[in-house]
């Protein structure tokens, strides 16, 4: 993929053009496609134990020890103060929105239908990055990112009816505050390791998701069951920390745009999850489906 750099110059942080066809940096991308595609089905398994505040806030503060230990551990020194700003986006967009958001969606939701995000955060995540960045990418490129949205957001409309919900609201506004979060955490993870991005935009949201977590837990009863506390450590240290581990560096590795399109399989991904774990069903639509979002997911590699 051939980019031109327009703001590079105005930006405190320097980006430069990853390299084509980074092998580790696709598969550690892949990694946390995987990680994410879980997210959905195991913040409805912690739903059946806590509320939507409390395990929003839950899942912040735990994520926030394990990464704030790691950082302690191996003695990491703070954050410059010129990535400050950056952190509080992924901090307000990847650790709070969008969880927030979509928590909130799922309580009257199913997984199939939240999945639209998923189909629709590739394109949105592109288009951030094109605008942060000043990277355009080719025609072949948007044309094929496109292409697969529309493959995934049909598909994902069919199983939920094609009926919005009042829970659309906050699935859109999710869509942005992550998409948002993921540009700036990818373009800051090319001057520091990716698990320090995520942690430090963990650690910078404890003071406000230890008050959150307990009052939320004062007013939200909480009936501890092994399917609420599965998804709770999950969605916690799977999807909140060890996802966005891998996925920052892949980001690093091959760039925004590129490693945003590997998130056309999320949906897919997320829609077997929902069928093992909660029993959700599906349409025969599935793997033409799938074929159309891997052909797209080939293109945009080689644009």
């Amino acid at each position: 993929m051939r980019a031109q750099s327009s703001a590079t110059t105005a930006s405190p942080i320097a980006v430069t053009a990853p390299r084509p066809g980074t092998g580790p940096g696709t598969v550690q991308a892949a990694l946390g496609v995987t990680a994410f595609s879980l997210t959905f089905p195991a913040t409805a398994w912690g739903l059946e134990s806590f509320g939507p505040w409390s395990l929003v806030a839950v899942r912040a503060v735990l994520a926030a020890v394990v990464a704030g230990g790691c950082l302690l551990a191996l003695r990491v020194r703070l954050p410059a103060r010129r990535h400050l700003a950056g952190l509080a986006v992924v901090a307000a967009g990847v650790v709070l929105g969008f969880p927030m958001l979509t928590t909130l969606a799922l309580q009257t939701s199913t997984t199939a239908h939240a999945a639209v995000v998923v189909g629709l955060l590739p394109l949105t995540t592109a288009a951030f990055s094109a605008l942060r960045t000043g990277v355009r990418p080719s025609r072949r490129f948007w044309l094929a990112a496109v292409t697969g949205a529309a493959a995934v957001l049909a598909f994902t409309l069919g199983q939920s009816g094609g009926a919005l919900t009042a829970a659309d609201a906050c699935l859109f506004g999710a869509l942005l505050v992550c998409a948002a979060g993921y540009t700036e955490g990818g373009r800051l993870a090319r001057v520091m390791p990716g698990w320090q991005v995520i942690g430090w935009a963990l650690v910078l949201c404890l003071p406000i998701g230890v008050p959150a977590a307990a009052v939320a837990l004062a007013y939200e009863p909480v009936h501890p069951t092994g399917h609420g506390i599965a998804g709770l450590l999950w969605v916690a240290v799977g999807s909140q920390f060890l996802g966005l581990v891998v996925w920052y560096r892949g980001m690093a590795a091959i760039g925004v745009p590129r490693a945003s399109q590997l998130q056309l399989a999320q949906p897919l991904l997320t829609l077997v999850w929902s069928a093992l774990l909660l029993g959700e069903h599906f349409t025969a639509a599935a793997p033409l489906t799938a074929v159309a979002v891997l052909v797209c997911i080939a293109v945009t590699q080689r644009s």
